[in-house]
């Protein structure tokens, strides 16, 4: 543990809690809050974020739990708003490591947990809880109650904790779409009865604060959907995110209208598509779905294909048909394809390719900036305004967002009431503790981000991500020497490969000088320097460091291989 961070001691007092978060705060994803009151601890979320630029190679990041592993008997639970990958996506990841508490959640929440435990091997040894909105369960000193929100998915809910400190409310993420599909409007009156009984602390979601009025609901794009499926003459292609379960009603709704039958493309959208009927959160005839063989035989203009993809990720269903290497669905001219989903930051340049790719093979793409096929499922400034004017808390921390999110919904909460000092802005690891006669900051606990690298978790760092950035900059120059390891004598090379810094051919003759360089070095150094591999790998970098930044102005990585004879 850093010099800068300190172990999480338990809080113990009946009169005060402590929240701390270990994810999602400053940044869209890795979603992780911890609350303890009287020495136990909650867990809200076990998110986690999918890799950004600067991350070659990197599959998945979860957040870095470490400061809870010394106190995992102490965690009571783990407490799921909704069934989004930044939510409930980390668990499996971090479920060991936390001593496997019961995770309670709703229903679908939970259906779509159950898959990703299974395919861990971890369900066997896992408590699934399945609560509903305004069931409330004991798990002292928490009193836990979940409430109806609205979200871009099925079966979210908000969190409202009792404590003997005082009430805390966790929005989960929300907006007030006053005509859900499932009809499951945010319970507005369960938030007004909090409000009326004190709240002590309000969490809430700040991803949309930026955003004035109110966020469109999602039936508008129910409607875009059905024009545009109804009008499009060849085969339709609708690429969204797999858990968004409203979404792929809407799609099914505009498919079943055309008179299209559907093929699903993609695992995780089969999995889900899977389990929210069987759950009961999606309608759809048996009739309606066809599967490789029977889509072959269909005219092109009865069919719908559902598939993932939309954020253009290389391995998508949606980018292999685009770059032609799907083996049963090829784009032809008078296809249309369209992207339901929001341009997450990040991905623009991927999603700009795909469409571009897609347009080369002839099909017409609908997308956010052209179509009203895509709303946000996160509230805009009026619906926040309503939620405080009914919670009227008397301290906030702005949760799910990044930092200017954070900040400006701070400053929403005190022009709502919240007294001035009483808004908190939070970064990961930062603990904060609450009473009814004040608050104040702890100092910073360890926290930060763990890699997802195949089946290696957490073994890529931050030097291991520097050195694939280096490389993919700036190329890779290995360099192979023999040394007696008695007499210090030079028994081969130099030998100089390069891989990504200079054409093959034309560089030979800068590789050559580069050994030239390094056996001039090596004539100079002293027999105990020789006969240190590592001493002499440090002094092998710097010769070439030298030499190819004063030749060619580059900066190649620099791999001594030293064999010791």
């Amino acid at each position: 543990m850093s010099e800068e961070t300190h172990p999480l001691t338990p809080l113990h007092g009946e009169d005060r809690i402590r929240i701390l978060p270990l994810g999602g705060l400053g940044e869209i994803g890795l979603n992780l809050m911890v609350v303890e009151c009287n020495g136990a601890l909650v867990l809200i979320d076990c998110g986690l974020m999918f890799p950004e630029a600067y991350m070659p190679g990197i599959d998945l990041v979860i957040p870095d739990v470490s400061v809870l592993e010394a106190r995992r008997d102490d965690i009571r639970a783990i407490l799921l708003t909704h069934g989004h990958e930044d939510h409930i996506g980390a668990i499996p990841f971090l479920l060991e490591r936390l001593g496997f508490p019961p995770i309670y959640g709703t229903a679908l929440t939970l259906g779509l947990l159950r898959g990703k435990l299974e395919e861990h091997h971890l369900l066997s040894r896992t408590t699934l809880e399945t609560l509903t909105p305004r069931q409330c369960i004991d798990l002292t000193p928490f009193t836990v109650e979940f409430f109806r929100v609205t979200h871009s998915i099925a079966d979210g809910v908000g969190i409202a904790l009792r404590t003997p400190a005082g009430l805390i409310v966790h929005s989960g993420d929300f907006k007030l779409d006053p005509t859900p599909i499932d009809g499951e409007i945010t319970d507005l009156a369960r938030l007004a009865t909090y409000g009326e009984e004190g709240v002590l602390l309000l969490m809430a979601d700040s991803t949309n604060v930026e955003r004035e009025g109110h966020t469109l609901s999602e039936r508008m794009v129910g409607e875009a959907l059905q024009q545009l499926v109804g009008s499009a003459s060849g085969r339709i292609l609708v690429a969204t995110f797999a858990s968004n379960i409203h979404r792929i009603q809407q799609i099914l709704n505009a498919a079943v209208q055309a008179g299209r039958w559907v093929h699903v493309s993609g695992r995780s959208m089969l999995t889900n598509i899977a389990i929210a009927r069987q759950l009961g959160y999606l309608r759809a005839p048996d009739g309606l779905f066809v599967d490789q063989a029977q889509m072959r035989d269909l005219p092109r203009e009865h069919l719908l294909v559902l598939t993932t993809g939309s954020q253009g990720e290389p391995l998508s269903a949606l980018s292999r048909i685009a770059m032609d290497d799907h083996k049963q669905i090829k784009i032809t001219p008078g296809d249309t394809v369209i992207l339901s989903s929001k341009f997450i930051p990040g991905n623009e340049r991927a999603i700009t390719d795909l469409i571009n790719l897609l347009y080369r093979r002839g099909a017409e793409v609908h997308y956010e900036t052209t179509s009203e096929i895509h709303v946000s499922g996160h509230a805009s400034q009026e619906e926040l305004k309503l939620v405080h004017s009914l919670l009227r808390p008397r301290y906030f921390v702005p949760v799910h967002g990044e930092y200017r999110h954070l900040v400006k919904h701070a400053r929403l909460a005190e022009t709502m009431g919240v007294e001035e000092g009483n808004a908190v802005v939070l970064n990961n690891g930062e603990p904060l503790i609450l009473s009814r006669n004040g608050l104040r900051r702890e100092e910073r606990v360890e926290a930060g981000r763990i890699f997802v690298d195949g089946k290696g978790v957490g073994d890529v760092g931050v030097m291991e991500l520097r050195d694939r950035r280096h490389l993919a900059q700036h190329g890779l120059v290995m360099v192979l020497l023999a040394i007696n390891r008695s007499s210090g004598a030079l028994l081969h090379g130099p030998e100089l490969f390069s891989r990504g810094f200079v054409p093959e051919e034309e560089g030979q003759e800068i590789l050559d000088e580069a050994a030239v360089a390094l056996h001039e070095m090596l004539a100079e150094q002293s027999l105990s320097l020789l006969t240190d591999s590592e001493e002499l790998r440090v002094e092998v970098r710097k010769t070439l460091r030298r030499f190819f930044n004063r030749r060619l102005e580059r900066r190649p990585l620099i791999l001594p291989m030293i064999l010791e004879l």
